[in-house]
């Protein structure tokens, strides 16, 4: 193995003086058997993602659930791309190289658009990775562009089924966010990607429309998507979604999940709106600051994030409060003080983490009626929706929501008892563990690679 080598066996991984060898882990694996289950090999588990830290919610989600696997005493393996930012893994070995898609010459960017669509080392490197430690599933997460979905096929043709937790669109729409032109679009959802070119939905860019509609285009080609054996589809919306191209027996609803335990809901607060997120155009957070315009300093606004159009927002809204990307002690703080969340967003929202995280905090939340986020802020019991892109009508809610602290307590009482009876983080890895079960059961008679 290149580089430091670590010891997953630990809670904190830890440097050792050299790499494990895979008849070395299968020996921990067979003691394992003998100490804990001596009727059955444990189970374990391929986690592929293109970030192998903290980078967003499909880390969060991705990282919670191999903590979860492991309590369970089941094995994890791991795939991702080199990264200083990287948390240290015993597999890094196989990690890819790192991508980053900012080339300068014609000849650097037609390479780099090939390896866009198909990573050849992705692949190799996940079939040497697979070989070598015999998983029983790869559970992919974001892998698109650095690993891309030709890992799906490599894993499928040894036997390994696919599990695919949907953190977006991507399979039903090659820009992600079914967003054309600034407006909610699904044209593409039935495997019918054209409309990306004659609509230029990439940023109005024919170029960058052409490579991801070549990028679709390609894996369909492939086949690479209905390899998966079950997408995972944190909101109901997305399983609608998705279904329409895969069908019902691909998709299963399994909502995202978070430990209550490790948060106190607070009580009272300092009375002002806080956006904690991305600052990005799809998060509709210009139209948030529009209200607060309109609202004429009538309820104090804490954007806390940040993102490309941080510098252009901060020089037209100066009496916002812009705080800058914050973590840890500094965010929760922040959310505690907050009168109410507020989730703007113009696209189809699939499961907001902010959501379930403010819910958690036992906050009021005011949001957009779009995607599933109607799944999560029930209109009069936890918060309040609106209609999305309608800065004054949102103005008018968070008013509203501001001066009626009485409500706020009642919304976020109610927001409390919703999270914690029915988007727990151990109901989320029971159901996930369940999937793993049903899925090797479903190809329990085919012979295990290796074997």
């Amino acid at each position: 193995m290149t580089g430091p080598a670590y010891d997953c066996s630990e809670d904190v991984a830890v440097p050792v003086a050299g790499s494990r060898s895979a008849p070395e882990r299968d020996a921990i694996l067979s003691q394992r058997e003998r100490l804990g289950a001596p009727h059955r090999r444990a189970l374990k588990v391929l986690f592929a993602n293109k970030f192998f830290f903290r980078n967003g919610g499909s880390e969060v989600v991705m990282f919670d659930e191999m903590d979860l696997m492991r309590r369970r005493n089941v094995d994890v393996v791991e795939f991702s791309m080199h990264d200083d930012r990287n948390i240290p893994s015993c597999f890094q070995s196989y990690f890819v190289s790192q991508k980053s898609y900012r080339a300068s010459s014609r000849r650097e960017k037609l390479r780099s658009a090939l390896s866009f669509i198909h990573s050849s080392e992705a692949v190799s490197n996940i079939t040497r990775l697979i070989r070598d430690e015999k998983p029983d599933i790869l559970h992919c997460h974001n892998i698109y562009h650095q690993l891309t979905p030709s890992i799906i096929t490599a894993a499928a043709e040894m036997g390994v089924p696919v599990a695919l937790t949907l953190h977006d669109y991507k399979p039903v729409c090659p820009v992600y966010t079914q967003l054309s032109g600034g407006e909610p679009c699904a044209r593409c959802g039935d495997g019918a990607f054209e409309t990306i070119l004659t609509r230029r939905c990439a940023d109005g860019s024919l170029g960058r429309s052409a490579l991801l509609w070549a990028e679709a285009r390609y894996h369909a080609l492939l086949g690479s998507y209905h390899r998966v054996e079950k997408f995972i589809a944190p909101s109901r919306f997305m399983y609608d979604a998705v279904v329409r191209r895969f069908g019902a027996d691909k998709v299963v609803h399994i909502p995202n999940g978070i430990d209550a335990s490790r948060i106190d809901a607070s009580i009272g607060d300092d009375g002002y709106a806080l956006y904690f997120g991305r600052l990005s155009p799809e998060k509709g957070v210009e139209n948030l600051l529009k209200a607060h315009a309109a609202s004429r300093g009538a309820w104090p606004l804490v954007i806390a994030g940040t993102g490309p159009l941080l510098d252009e927002f901060k020089r037209q809204y100066p009496a916002v409060d812009f705080r800058g990307h914050l973590t840890g002690v500094d965010l929760q703080r922040t959310i505690r003080q907050a009168g109410l969340i507020v989730v703007p967003s113009i696209w189809h929202e699939n499961s907001p983490l902010s959501i379930l995280e403010a819910m958690a905090h036992g906050k009021p939340i005011v949001a957009s009626r779009i995607g599933g986020i109607p799944e999560l802020v029930r209109e009069g019991t936890t918060g309040l929706l609106c209609d999305p892109g309608d800065a004054i009508q949102l103005s008018e809610r968070i008013g509203a929501l501001l001066i009626d602290r009485g409500r706020r307590e009642v919304f976020g009482r109610n927001a409390r008892t919703i999270i914690e009876n029915e988007y727990s983080l151990e109901d989320h890895g029971s159901a996930l563990f369940s999937l793993y079960e049903d899925l090797i059961a479903s190809v329990g008679s085919q012979t295990k690679v290796g074997s």
